[in-house]
């Protein structure tokens, strides 16, 4: 069939179209990651505190795309970004009113394609919070089920005509009553539970999260994924249903390629981290043994030591993070005890599993000034001694600066050999260099009196660490070592000289890494 000269116009038209489109998707298209790049070390970041870009005194994704040689330094492979799609709350994010798009006050769509393209430059990949369980009150859909009975959007949330009674979540009374019957809100009035049970709101979500996944995002943080489903006042936690939901959303997620998923469930991670689940889940339970066991506490070392003989080498280490429950800023824990903080670090940074890095941690950051509960963990990052922005601003910052911002912050942290920031380089440059440290086998773990020990092997690389949280020199027997390996110090530089055998004498409250070389 021939074609007109117009119609020959039009298809050329068509074809330079489908052309620039595609040009256009491939230029938002990031650079790939290095496969299992979640390996590395994290670090968990509040937008909102974390770098200003335009003098409004609130943290922005331009903000952060500016500070990511920063992160590239410290050796970071990951980014928790804590919510950053537009919320109702203006703050922490978790009362999602659009689940597709970026909270105004962070930036645009484009900023967000930036930051993952400029991420993925430096070899870093991009983790989103995402809230399954709720949204805000303001959300469309849920106002229109507010003021209307007959919404069809009623059933997309947990509505009773008669309030149900007996329940107690964390002690208060879950149910919210209002002119057109009461709603379940497990995390508050302000952010109603969906109701999970409905395929349309499942459809919704993972439709959502295809949104994220196609503009490039390398995974999600699954928020409070044991309460998707509520049967009653008794049976509201962690039900079949929510980890069979939670299975579902994950292998949704890695039906693309390369990505990580990481889940928040408190009170089962280890269950939630199995592969038909999460994958990877936070290792609520270690956290508040780790600063305990900095300071020489036997019975919180030994609690270390076999942590993770007993758990999947999937969960996520962290010392803090930005929730008051799971304990103040490590320099808090610690008392500013900068010895102790070191150990804390090497404690979970060197373990098996994916570790996880508060903002701020890596420059013994304190809690914000004059502030309680979650603000009080959530203050704007010190990155110039500046008792007045932090350097976090050149505007008025929306919450008080950190308490130690003229001794702890990031300009004079980079700038010293034996500083906090160069302490956690070097434990993550060790993840880094050494497969066995990211992710070999945890063996032969003990915990003799204050000291640690542990080894981890991949392949034929042999890895054994050693830390001694106590007052003391101890001279140790390595167990497990042939008589004729060699020990070669990898940390620190000038630690003990190469040596045949497994005897060592280690130096009070130090850590020590060794290669095992036959």
């Amino acid at each position: 069939m021939k074609l007109s000269k117009l119609n020959k116009g039009l298809l050329g038209l068509l074809v330079l179209a489908v052309m620039v489109a595609g040009a256009s998707f491939m230029k938002r298209q990031p650079q790939q990651l290095e496969e299992g790049w979640h390996h590395g070390a994290f670090m968990e970041i509040f937008v909102r505190s974390y770098k200003d870009s335009n003098g409004d005194g609130i943290g922005d994704l331009k903000g952060l795309i500016q500070s990511l040689d920063h992160l590239k330094d410290l050796g970071i492979k990951g980014i928790w970004l804590m919510p950053i799609t537009a919320s109702a709350d203006r703050d922490h994010g978790y009362a999602t009113r659009d689940f597709r798009n970026i909270e105004p006050d962070y930036g645009t769509l484009a900023d967000f394609d930036e930051l993952i393209k400029e991420a993925h430059k430096r070899g870093i990949g991009i983790i989103m919070d995402y809230v399954l369980n709720h949204s805000a009150k303001e959300h469309p859909f849920f106002e229109d089920a507010l003021k209307n009975p007959n919404s069809p959007y009623r059933a997309w949330y947990e509505w009773r005509n008669e309030k149900p009674q007996g329940w107690d979540i964390w002690g208060r009374d879950p149910w919210i009553t209002t002119n057109n019957g009461s709603y379940l809100a497990t995390f508050g009035a302000p952010m109603p539970d969906f109701n999970m049970r409905n395929p349309e709101v499942v459809k919704y979500h993972e439709e959502s999260l295809k949104f994220w996944l196609d503009r490039g995002i390398d995974g999600f943080r699954l928020d409070a994924v044991p309460h998707l489903i509520e049967k009653d006042a008794k049976d509201w936690n962690d039900q079949p249903e929510s980890r069979q939901l939670t299975g579902q959303f994950t292998r949704l997620i890695k039906s693309y390629p390369n990505k990580y998923v990481v889940c928040e469930a408190t009170a089962e991670p280890k269950v939630y981290a199995r592969t038909d689940i999460c994958g990877g889940a936070f290792a609520f339970g270690l956290e508040n043994q780790i600063s305990k066991a900095a300071k020489g506490e036997t019975e919180a070392i030994q609690k270390v030591a076999q942590y993770y003989t007993q758990a999947p080498h999937t969960l996520a280490s962290f010392a803090s993070n930005h929730d008051q429950f799971a304990g103040k800023r490590l320099w808090d824990q610690v008392n500013g005890n900068e010895v102790h903080y070191k150990l804390a670090a090497a404690t979970y940074l060197l373990l098996p599993g994916t570790p996880f890095i508060y903002y701020g941690e890596e420059i013994g950051m304190a809690g914000a000034k004059g502030l309680t509960d979650d603000p009080f963990i959530r203050g704007p990052y010190s990155w110039l001694p500046n008792e007045a922005t932090a350097g976090f601003t050149t505007g008025q910052p929306y919450r008080a600066v950190s308490g130690n911002v003229s001794t702890h912050h990031a300009q004079i942290q980079k700038a010293g050999a034996d500083s906090l920031w160069s302490f956690y380089r070097d434990m993550v440059a060790l993840r880094n260099t050494r497969t066995s440290l990211a992710k070999g086998s945890y063996e032969a773990a003990q915990a003799q009196g204050q000291v640690l020990t542990y080894q981890r092997k991949a392949g034929q690389e042999h890895s054994v660490v050693v830390i001694n949280y106590g007052a003391q020199s101890v001279p140790l027997t390595i167990e497990g070592l042939a008589s004729n390996a060699t020990l070669r110090t990898l940390y620190p530089a000038k630690g003990v000289a190469n040596q045949k055998g497994a005897q060592v004498t280690v130096p009070a409250q130090s850590v020590y890494v060794f290669a095992v070389e036959k």
